[in-house]
């Protein structure tokens, strides 16, 4: 070939390069991943596992996706999302317990730092290392310090509600982030919020504007934490109307509706036997007022579920906008159960009337009766380890789903996450070491099998162990023992009774001294030191 011609094909070669940068800069084996949590969600609160709320968002991502019907959290929200973020279990990584509710044992020991510690490696630090772009919206409640911060802990761009729980429409604003109501941008201290604040709303549009800020060819790593529906159920008017008379008949009805509705969907087995609801009294016994007021709370709730999927849309319709949808794996769940308590309002804080509940400055939560039409068919609800408690709606979308539109049923964790993420991104992980560190080491396993159709993920002689609030469970295969805080044993096999309503324990007692012996190791492991005084005083031992 003459000179001059090789060289204007080796120019030519060269330029065709320089304008395809993402054929160099991302191969099909970086996809974007978002990562999306909602707070208290129940079991089956969306379409696609159950419920009657509208979430046609959600449920569209769940149809086409694989949903993970035997997906497990701890028992509520900050050690989940530890679990979460670092691969971890939370005794490990600072969270052995909710930050609000150390008992006097626990406060200064190893585990129990309330926050997410510093000799932690978080999925935002190791997919930055990686080529990551790393954006974080919502709710953080892993730490209030500076150095504590998302923005400090791998999230190149963040808005942050700091604690635990807000009032969702904004009032209430605090400028001292160890307070209830603290937000920071990028590490800043948030000074003012919008007139129209609506936390699903704002927590998105956030997401949002930070991936336009950011485009570029490099991968991106969403994490999208919702505070709905945590309580207070608060939404917008229009939404609530939408709701109104939908839940006069009760929680009893609603029940047996969702019962109904998982066999329909294949999530549960036409001959399982839901546990019966517990601390709380049928709903024909309630007055007319009583009625009246708790199936307006459930209204509020079901706006809110409503808000949060319109909300998730928006940021699918600006994934979709971009064309970078059908590069990005999404991950869906809730961080535990759904929330039964409804504790009294702040002191100070008036009760509203009926006509305003569901507003600013207002204070609801709707109670176990509703709370366990989420949770059926399982036992109780969040605070506890049993099913109820830590058996979370979750599910997997994006290309990497290799059978698109079905039912995962292998026992899957929120420790999982951070393992299957790093696995997909190609980014490689040197056990209990990261940038020069010793780091605890990852408890989770890749769902990369799961995801391309093999049936599990945990061999079936892996065990799982979990406590929270000195409720405790563990599990190896189908078979699992809980404890719900007042120190008694009890054993399930799950593949044959999901509800917990058969307790085996005096007939086989080999199998469950076996794992009880199991869970005595994993404490040892972990770091486990069980509340005193505990959190669950002699519960009611409502078990048949």
């Amino acid at each position: 070939m003459p000179h001059r011609r090789w060289i204007r094909l080796a120019a030519t070669l060269c330029c065709t390069a320089l304008a395809l940068p993402s054929a160099q800069a991302r191969p099909a084996s970086r996809p974007n991943v978002l990562v999306i949590v909602a707070d208290d969600l129940g079991f089956s609160d969306l379409g696609a596992f159950g419920g009657e709320i509208a979430t046609p968002n959600l449920d569209a991502l769940a149809l086409s996706g694989l949903r993970l019907a035997n997906f497990h959290t701890e028992a509520a929200c900050a050690p989940t999302r530890a679990m979460l973020l670092t691969g971890s279990d939370s005794h490990r990584v600072g969270l052995g317990n909710m930050p609000e509710s150390m008992a006097p044992n626990q406060a200064g020991r190893r585990g129990y730092e309330g926050h997410l510690r510093a000799d932690t490696a978080t999925l935002a630090e190791r997919l930055s290392a990686g080529g990551y772009r790393t954006l974080f919206s919502g709710k953080w409640h892993l730490g209030t310090a500076p150095d504590q911060d998302p923005h400090a802990r791998g999230f190149q761009h963040s808005f942050a509600m700091l604690n635990c729980c807000h009032d969702h429409f904004g009032q209430g604003l605090s400028t001292d982030r160890s307070k209830m109501f603290g937000y920071t941008r990028n590490g800043e201290t948030v000074t003012s919020l919008p007139a129209d604040f609506y936390s699903s709303d704002f927590f998105a549009s956030q997401l949002i504007d930070q991936l336009r800020a950011t485009r570029s060819e490099s991968p991106f790593f969403a994490y999208l934490a919702f505070t709905a529906p945590h309580a207070p159920l608060q939404a917008p008017p229009a939404t609530i109307a939408k709701y109104r008379g939908r839940y006069d008949a009760g929680y009893d009805v609603l029940r047996e509706q969702r019962l109904e509705r998982q066999r329909k969907l294949g999530l549960l087995a036409p001959a399982a036997q839901p546990h019966r609801p517990v601390d709380t009294v049928p709903w024909e016994s309630l007055s007319a007022e009583e009625r009246r007021t708790s199936s307006r709370k459930m209204e509020i709730y079901a706006a809110m579920v409503e808000e949060l999927d319109k909300a998730i849309g928006r940021v699918i319709a600006e994934l979709k906008a971009e064309g970078e949808f059908a590069r990005t794996t999404i991950v869906f769940l809730s961080d535990n159960g759904a929330e039964a308590r409804d504790p009294a309002p702040r002191p100070g804080t008036p009760i509203p009337p009926l006509a305003t509940l569901g507003g600013p400055k207002t204070y609801a939560n709707y109670g176990a009766g509703w709370a366990q039409a989420a949770t059926a068919p399982s036992w109780r609800f969040k605070s506890f380890a049993t099913e109820g408690g830590i058996h979370a709606p979750a599910f997997v979308s994006g290309p990497v789903v290799r059978r698109p539109g079905t039912i995962g049923r292998a026992y899957t964790n929120a420790r999982d996450v951070a393992p299957t993420l790093l696995d997909l991104a190609g980014v490689a992980v040197t056990p209990g070491r990261f940038a020069g560190r010793d780091v605890p080491p990852i408890d989770g396993l890749s769902w990369r099998g799961l995801l391309a159709g093999k049936a599990a993920v945990y061999p079936p002689d892996r065990a799982v162990g979990s406590e929270l609030f000195g409720s405790r469970s563990l599990r190896r295969g189908d078979w699992k023992i809980t404890d719900i805080g007042d120190g008694i044993w009890h054993l399930f096999d799950l593949a044959r009774d999901p509800g917990e309503t058969r307790d085996l324990a005096a007939a086989e007692p080999a199998r469950k001294a076996a794992l009880i012996a199991e869970w005595d190791r994993y404490a040892r492991d972990v770091g486990v030191v069980l509340p005193d005084p505990p959190f669950h005083p002699n519960p009611p031992r409502d078990h048949d």
